[in-house]
């Protein structure tokens, strides 16, 4: 392929030309769709630069200036016209062909309904336009097609007409009354079963709530419903914000790249943040669905009425929008738990990305693929930089900060440094040094060491940063707690952090105290402190906060781990400190503590989390020490955790079902009765929950009944496909060393589709990125067989394509052989004649990287 180009921050001027309003016209007609669009377009300045538009795999029909045919140029994705006109009226048309739209990208077909994507640039793929977020244009859409195939017919904003039309077709015109980049564009049409409720607003407005699904899935429609009620009520107590149209739409599609898009009073959804009943949803998809819910809604206001300069910019609506997600279902659900997820996140993803050949700051310098740059980095590790300025803020004065954003900028496309701007001004706190976490990329390295002074009773707590590059130093919020030997709390603050080495005092203590040290997770850095056993033990007992004891429960098993690779590494014998022991059974017969956090607790590191703590990694050797201390958890706890199940089985609420399945899991290892109990949970299961915490106990504990129970799942659940997602994730996960083969089989099952994201995600995502031994297998069939769908999916849908390549990329913890073959790999990706943009970026970065 001929050599991508990258776009730098550097470089972004402003548009010569911006387009005020638009008028599209869609004749839906397969592979003869038409689009007609109609612009008001204005020069900037006093310029005399043509007018260049963005567009891609699109037939030009005709191009006309104030109703006059013009000349005009086509070359590598752009429209060229030269004009001196500074106002006109462009006309352009197009022919596109939805149905061989397998990108999924722009417009395409998804199960027989039209459907768009155009977040970063897939509008380019409907019409020639100004496909940048700086160009807001006012949006009249009218739609026209067959009645009977497709009755609704929708687009953003507010409905104004409707009519029939000859030869049993009919037509729907929209009109949103905001400014909007072409992103936020959106078109639906289709068949569907449709939901609807409304909203009172504060204001007294009444606004209609609509959800449209597949045909059959009405009832699974209720849950999402909900949360979009709840995330409308709750922006406006929490944060003052009001919907502001007279509709708010969702729609469910099965073939679909992300997991949702905001698109302006028109959101469409992947179907598994929609459908869930208790039969096919676990708890865990009911929280997911009430979590995407709420993030496309709130970008009403952090993405939609204030929006991005430019693609750079990208974390100023994500971060923001994905902190205050987290903030809804932490007001709604578990603080601790809601936490302990996005930690995981952060640790086990985020940190990754930071040590890969990907490495980016939050605001990109820059880019080849924008797709590329939809990563953990900007979203998650985005929202760690808002809770990091909330936390130094305050509530209060974060919300003036919020008030004042949206003062200044409703309307408009700004930056992360307007953003801030706000918060400074609002607050009255200088932020220029904490400005730095949008420019710096890495992961921030803290060492800790600490001393204490017995004559004088003063503890001292020495903290060091450091970043790649010999980056300056960054502003950190840095939370401690400080115990007694009682477990009574002397000292619990946010430390402000600012320089390459600071020193911190604490007078008037008797004794040296246990310090619980990032708090919460302060800040979205790795930190090393020599803890030792006691410490951590106490930890898990007396911390105040329970995100605190989840982390020292954290370190103490991985301690124990890395322990036992040394100790096979030296040809010993692994081995258990007891004081790990009764401190996980002490955890166990805690009954005070939240049934989900000891969830937590339970579900001890992966292989992917331990292989982020290390420099490099014997894999062979973390897989057996891994598997030791989990199995001499079990056996040293069964009587516990078996006693702790049967007392859960009859307990109905969310959190008792993620503890006794974490119950489950362990037993499956150990207990001679766990196939019996695994059967007569997956018999006996109410909900999907139960179904699938029996099917992966049997998949973890390699039980002979699992081939069974696994046939009756797929003989019940075959023609429901986000259900069979969660059984090829249980086929792709099974540590066995047949499981390639398995996949391959898969590949021609009746329900698996190489087109549809979400299949190959379940199939081909979590063998990589979850079975990390059988995918870094010594032979390198795992890494053969993920190249081998690479080259399948960069034809079919090269952004997905992007997306799987990532476990691939990711090798330089890995032995030299791994490395090597995982290098043949790439270098086999990169030759592709063919090879998109998408993958270009990621596999050139690793092989030069």
């Amino acid at each position: 392929m001929t050599q991508a180009q990258a776009k730098y921050l550097k470089d972004y001027q402003a548009p010569h030309f911006t387009i005020e309003t638009i008028a599209l016209a869609f004749d839906l007609a397969g592979k003869d769709t038409r689009v007609k669009a109609v612009s008001q377009i204005k020069r900037t300045s006093s310029h005399t630069l043509p007018l260049v538009l963005d567009g891609d795999d699109l037939i030009l029909l005709a191009v006309s200036i104030n109703g006059e045919t013009v000349p005009y140029q086509v070359s590598q994705g752009q429209l060229q016209l030269e004009t001196s006109l500074d106002e006109f009226e462009l006309t352009i048309e197009t022919q596109l062909d939805p149905e061989a739209n397998s990108s999924l990208e722009g417009l395409y077909m998804s199960d027989g309904a039209y459907c768009t994507q155009c977040e970063a640039e897939g509008f380019r793929r409907i019409t020639y336009f100004l496909d940048r977020p700086d160009v807001l244009a006012k949006y009249t859409v009218r739609i026209e097609a067959d009645r009977a195939a497709f009755p609704y017919l929708l687009s953003n904003g507010n409905l104004i007409e409707r009519g029939e039309l000859p030869e049993g077709r009919h037509y729907v015109c929209w009109q949103d009354p905001f400014p909007k980049p072409a992103y936020l564009f959106a078109l639906v049409a289709g068949n569907f079963d449709l939901l609807e409720d409304e909203f009172i607003t504060r204001s007294d407005r009444k606004v209609l709530l609509q959800v449209f699904v597949d045909k059959g899935n009405l009832h699974k429609a209720t849950h999402a419903m909900a949360s979009l009620k709840k995330s409308m009520a709750w922006d406006e107590s929490r944060f003052d914000l009001e919907y502001d149209l007279d509709i708010y739409m969702i729609v469910a599609v099965d073939f679909f790249n992300m997991g949702a898009m905001e698109n302006k009073g028109l959101n469409i959804f992947n179907t598994k943040y929609v459908l869930a009943d208790t039969l096919t949803a676990t708890d865990e998809d009911y929280h997911g669905i009430e979590s995407v819910v709420g993030h496309e809604y709130f970008h009403n206001w952090t993405g939609n009425r204030v929006t991005c300069r430019d693609w750079f910019q990208l974390s100023l609506k994500e971060g923001l929008t994905v902190f205050r997600d987290q903030e809804f279902s932490s007001d709604l659900g578990s603080r601790a738990v809601n936490r302990i997820h996005a930690i995981k996140v952060i640790k086990n993803q985020q940190f990754a990305e930071d040590s890969g050949p990907m490495s980016h700051p939050i605001r990109p310098e820059s880019v080849i693929e924008m797709n590329n740059f939809y990563t953990v980095t900007v979203y998650n590790k985005g929202a760690e930089v808002i809770r990091m300025m909330h936390t130094l803020l305050g509530e209060a004065k974060f919300l003036a900060g919020m008030k004042l954003y949206f003062k200044r900028h409703d309307g408009q496309a700004v930056t992360c440094d307007d953003f801030v701007a706000a918060m400074e001004d609002a607050s009255g706190v200088d932020l220029t040094q904490f400005r730095l976490w949008y420019s710096q990329a890495g992961t921030p390295a803290v060492t800790a060491t600490d001393s204490f002074d017995a004559k004088t009773g003063v503890y001292q707590l020495t903290l060091k940063q450091s970043l790649a590059n010999s980056a300056s130093p960054l502003h950190i919020p840095f939370s401690i707690e400080l115990l007694d030997a009682k477990g009574h709390s002397l000292v619990n603050q946010v430390l402000d952090f600012t320089q390459a080495e600071q020193v911190f005092s604490f007078e008037g203590l008797t004794h040296k105290p246990v310090i619980s040290l990032l708090q919460d997770f302060s800040a979205p850095v790795k930190l090393h402190y020599d803890f030792e056993v006691d410490q951590l033990v106490h930890l898990m007992r007396f911390a105040t906060s329970e995100v605190a004891r989840w982390e020292a429960s954290v370190v103490l098993v991985s301690q124990a781990i890395w322990l036992n690779v040394a100790h096979l590494q030296q040809q010993q014998t692994m081995t258990l400190d007891e004081r790990v022991r009764d401190s996980f059974k002490g955890m166990l017969l805690d009954t005070e503590l939240d049934p989900a956090l000891i969830a937590e607790i339970l579900a001890i590191p992966t292989a992917s989390a331990l292989i982020e703590q290390a420099e490099s990694v014997d894999l062979d050797a973390l897989a057996l020490a891994r598997e030791f201390v989990l199995t001499e958890l079990a056996s040293y706890c069964e009587d516990e955790l078996t006693a702790l199940y049967r007392m859960l089985v009859t307990v109905d609420s969310t959190q008792a079902r993620a503890l006794k399945n974490q119950c489950l899991n362990w037993l499956s290892r150990v207990s001679a009765e766990a196939e019996d109990v695994v059967v007569t949970q997956f018999e006996q299961a109410s909900n999907m929950t139960d179904s699938l915490g029996a099917l992966m106990a049997a998949n973890v504990g390699d039980l002979p009944c699992r081939h069974d129970l696994m046939l009756a799942f797929e003989q019940r659940w075959h023609d429901t496909p986000l259900v069979m997602d969660k059984w090829f994730m249980l086929q792709a996960t099974r540590d066995a060393d047949d499981v390639i083969d398995t996949l391959r089989q898969l590949q021609q099952h009746g329900s698996f589709s190489m087109s549809n994201p979400n299949r190959v995600r379940a199939l081909i995502g979590s063998f990589a990125a979850g079975n990390i031994y059988q995918f870094h297998r010594a032979d390198g069939k795992g890494y053969a067989f993920l190249t081998e769908c690479l080259i399948t999916l960069n034809k079919l849908n090269p952004q997905v394509a992007a997306r799987m390549v990532t476990p691939l990329i990711q090798f330089g913890k890995f032995d030299k052989a791994r490395q090597s073959q995982i290098r043949a790999c790439l270098g086999q990706l990169l030759a592709l004649p063919e090879l998109s943009k998408d993958m270009y970026e990621k596999v050139s970065k690793a092989l030069t990287n």
